[in-house]
């Protein structure tokens, strides 16, 4: 074949590839869908289903004839065997691999072919993200086999969903139509095995796999390794603009390749967001912005936040730098910097997800009523934004989200409110972008202490789960940007929804929720807290006999009734791919004590799924009791590699390494999990007692610090101080020739932290008395020691005292304390009988219980010497 018809072809083969992604780039409708005539070309057949594909007649495309009989030959004699999926989707899959094969001879042809089977796949894929995602949900299902071929759907979806799960985590909730996802990977990773040349075909495995983690409740690592992998692919070839011009040419539009640069960033970015890589994660989101020609930035500008409000005061508005970028659509220009300006009203009649009565149900403003603002020239500006630049900015929210400690409060979700209001400004925005605005929306109001702001949250939320139900918007308006924001699932949606039910108090309609999404543990939770477990119980076994093959079913009662047996058929009934069944197995050997079939167990869950922290933690718990200290460390390292801010694994890796006597190793363990945890009371509590046990007592008395600031100097652990107090007193006595620079330091360190206590602390125990009388006697302040002593003797006194032993024993102790001080004040040379006579009159007092006791003898002993020295005085005198 000539050279230029070659490339000729290779080039509409690449044109092809353009359609399909464009497809879930913009809403754009082909002119008209003919149907295929008998003799039709291949080329004529690709047309047909990407024409098929744009309009969102996915079922459509699945079942024309190229798919039907060409690819898969559904129409010969040998028809595929129905009844078992095992067999179904390898031998449809198959069968494809010999359509695309035949041509092997042909490279342009084999393409051609490859390109035929990839868009069935998409089409599969995009039925999947209709269903689960972004619907319509009424009078658009869905069959539940993608090529609507008879047999038993429900065993067909028992196997979709345990290839799911074989990943290494159960489904976040009830999905439909699972099927279909599970074929269209199945089918691009064969043609990706072929080595047909498409470079989108990177980009749609990606796109699939990070679908297929989260409809998944746990990280998983095989599916991060391959997307890493995949997506890696994908940019290299669409990362920047000169490669997307390379290799689509002239089939661009305007500004496309620009668009195209930067939703791959964003769907980069979203796949570093999932696997909570931050700083991968922030550099795409950086290159989706520069790609987009978009520079962000905050600043304050006076306005009005709710209705009330009669002063002007300081917003906070997103201000959107738009550059000479090529990406400018007809419908959506872009003028230079900008500040969204707008009525708090603007939009609501254009996007009945906003409904009045949702805005009247809080005094407080959807956005703020700004002042005036104008630019040099006198001029009102406003930034209209084009969609990818919309995506953009929902991604920043992200970033904040990120940002945001596990503990939120309302203050930082608030900080996501501009840029949530740049995009309500706008009167032009996709669907998933409007949606996912008004999903943070939600979240940030429902996190708001104004109950009329949470009532309005509820309401939205209702609007929002209603509308992804209503037939309009059409399916190919919805699927637009679907990918390049992250819009969560329906059933995500819908369990938000359910705790929101739940924060407001109704429980009821919150079960409903929950057990429609078949959310066991959420629907326990609920039937628990209104006092009705055992009809929860009985809720799960009654489903139990209707969907037997449910694993998730089988574990929730597995849970519920502590019995394993549920866990054993669970595993069973997903042949041997729960690894919930697994993890709940280990944690109920662990509770009965069999910490070493915990270990094997632990070991068989973690082997699926290496990405789970509360999976490791639990292996190096089994391992510290067992006690295999070695694989307890590995385990809790693993944790916090996972997890930084895991402040338990931290405690039990420097409790580890000080049992294997490296106290500096503990210590600098510490110090890395205080980085992450920086009000973690228990990690600086670690942090000083290992401070101690290498010497280190300035560190140690900067964790006791930090201890009572983060406490309101509620949190003292006297015993902590008491050892600090005695390494300080040890060097103090140490100085012969005089005291130390660093020595004057620790007692004025310890001083700090002993006056603080003292002055502003509540309900500290009498040692704290005793301490800071030390600290005195180490300062030479005899009388302030004496005073403090008295403090401690006076807290220590009464009824008690001559009835608990232990109580008399230190109460003996600090009087042997204060009266020793009384007498070295005497033989100093300001010392008077008057703190003899006072020590003599104590003593007396004290001697009057628990005789046979040792401390008795003592205080007997110093009464006897107080005397002598009184008499002695006497004579003197």
């Amino acid at each position: 074949m000539d050279t230029n018809v070659v490339e000729e072809e290779a080039v509409a083969i690449r044109g092809y590839e353009l359609r399909l992604i464009r497809c879930t780039l913009n809403s754009e409708q082909p002119q008209q869908v003919c149907a295929l005539q008998k003799r039709d070309s291949l080329d004529d057949s690709i047309k047909h289903l990407l024409n098929l594909i744009q309009c969102g007649s996915y079922i459509q495309a699945l079942t024309s004839k190229p798919s039907f009989h060409l690819v898969f030959r559904l129409a010969a004699l040998d028809s595929p065997p129905l009844s078992d999926p095992d067999h179904l989707y390898p031998l449809l899959v198959d069968r494809a691999e010999c359509f695309i094969t035949a041509a092997a001879s042909d490279a342009v042809e084999q393409r051609r072919r490859g390109m035929l089977v990839t868009c069935i796949a998409v089409a599969a894929f995009l039925g999947f993200t209709q269903a689960n995602f972004t619907g319509p949900l009424k009078g658009a299902e869905l069959p539940r086999c993608p090529l609507r071929l008879d047999g038993d759907d429900e065993e067909r979806d028992n196997w979709a969903r345990n290839e799911l799960i074989s990943a290494g985590s159960d489904l976040v909730g009830k999905f439909s139509n699972l099927q279909y996802i599970v074929f269209a990977k199945m089918l691009l990773i064969r043609v990706k095995d072929l080595g047909v040349e498409m470079k989108s075909l990177w980009w749609w495995l990606a796109r699939v796999l990070v679908v297929q983690q989260r409809v998944l409740n746990e990280r998983c690592s095989s599916l991060s390794d391959l997307l890493h992998l995949y997506m890696g692919e994908a940019l290299q070839t669409f990362g920047c603009r000169e490669q997307v011009e390379s290799y689509w040419q002239d089939d661009l539009h305007d500004g496309e390749s620009s668009d195209i640069v930067s939703v791959i960033h964003l769907e980069a970015g979203i796949i570093e967001y999932v696997y909570g890589r931050v700083d991968s994660c922030r550099m795409h989101f950086k290159s989706a912005e520069m790609a987009a020609g978009l520079q962000l930035s905050l600043t304050g500008v006076l306005g009005f936040r709710t209705e009330h409000q009669v002063e002007p005061k300081a917003q906070m508005v997103l201000v959107t730098n738009t550059g000479s970028s090529n990406n400018v659509d007809e419908n959506c220009p872009l003028t230079n910097t900008g500040i969204q300006t707008c009525d708090s009203n603007k939009g609501e009649d254009d996007w009945n997800l906003n409904q009045h009565e949702a805005s009247e149900a809080s005094p407080v403003l959807r956005i703020p009523k700004l002042l005036e603002n104008n630019d040099e020239n006198g001029g009102h500006v406003t930034a209209t934004l084009t969609a990818t630049q919309q995506a953009v900015i929902l991604a920043f929210c992200i970033l904040i989200e990120i940002k945001i400690s596990p503990h939120r409060d309302e203050l930082q979700l608030w900080e996501m409110a501009p840029y949530i209001e740049a995009i309500d400004s706008q009167n032009f925005f996709y669907f998933t972008i409007r949606c996912l605005s008004d999903f943070l929306r939600i979240r940030w109001e429902s996190s708001d202490s104004r109950p009329r702001t949470q009532q309005r949250a509820l309401l939205m939320m209702d609007n929002l789960v209603k509308h992804i139900y209503e037939p309009s918007p059409a399916i190919a308006d919805r699927i637009a940007f679907s990918y390049a924001v992250y819009m969560p699932s329906i059933p995500e949606l819908k369990k938000k929804y359910g705790s929101l039910l739940k924060e407001c108090h109704l429980i009821g309609e919150a079960a409903k929720e929950f057990e429609e999404l078949e959310l066991w543990y959420n629907l326990i939770e609920c039937y628990s807290s209104m006092g009705k477990k055992a009809e929860a119980v009985e809720l799960i076994k009654k489903r139990l006999l209707e969907t037997p093959n449910d694993p998730s079913l089988w574990c929730s009662l597995g849970d519920i009734t502590e019995n394993d047996a549920c866990f054993e058929k669970a595993l069973e009934v997903s042949n041997n791919r729960s690894y919930t069944a697994k993890r709940s197995m280990a944690k109920s050997a662990y509770k009965r004590g069999d910490y070493y079939t915990s270990i094997i167990l632990w070991d068989s869950a973690i082997a699926m799924n290496s990405m789970d922290s509360e999976g490791w933690f639990g292996l190096g718990k089994a391992a510290l009791k067992a006690p295999e200290t070695g694989k307890a460390l590995d385990a809790f390292t693993r944790v916090i590699q996972l997890d930084p801010e895991n402040e338990n694994a931290w405690n039990n890796i420097a409790c580890l390494q000080t049992m294997k006597k490296r106290g500096k190793e503990a210590f600098i363990t510490l110090k890395e999990a205080l980085k992450f945890k920086q009000n973690s009371l228990h990690l600086w509590e670690r942090y000083s007692l290992v401070a101690v046990e290498i010497g280190n007592i300035s560190q140690a008395l900067e964790g006791v610090q930090t201890m009572l600031d983060i406490s309101n100097n509620k949190k003292v652990d006297s015993e902590l101080l008491e050892r600090i107090t005695g390494e300080v007193e040890k060097r103090v006595l140490a100085s012969v020739g005089g005291r130390s620079r660093e020595t004057e330091q620790l007692l004025v360190l310890l001083g700090k932290v002993l006056q603080q206590i003292v002055k502003y602390g509540s309900g500290f125990e009498s040692d704290i008395w005793g301490l800071y009388a030390k600290w005195h006697k180490m300062n030479g302040d005899l009388m302030m020691s004496s005073e403090a002593l008295l403090k401690q003797v006076r807290s220590l006194q009464g009824s008690d005292t001559w009835k608990d032993q232990d109580r008399f024993k230190k109460f003996a102790k600090s009087s042997l304390d204060l009266c020793q001080v009384y007498m070295d004040m005497f033989s100093s040379s300001s010392g008077s009988s008057k703190q003899l006579s006072t020590a003599e009159l104590h003593l007396k007092n004290a001697q009057s219980c628990f005789s046979d006791t040792q401390e008795f003898r003592d205080l007997q002993a110093c009464y006897d010497e107080v005397k002598i020295k009184l008499q002695s005085n006497s004579i003197n005198a």
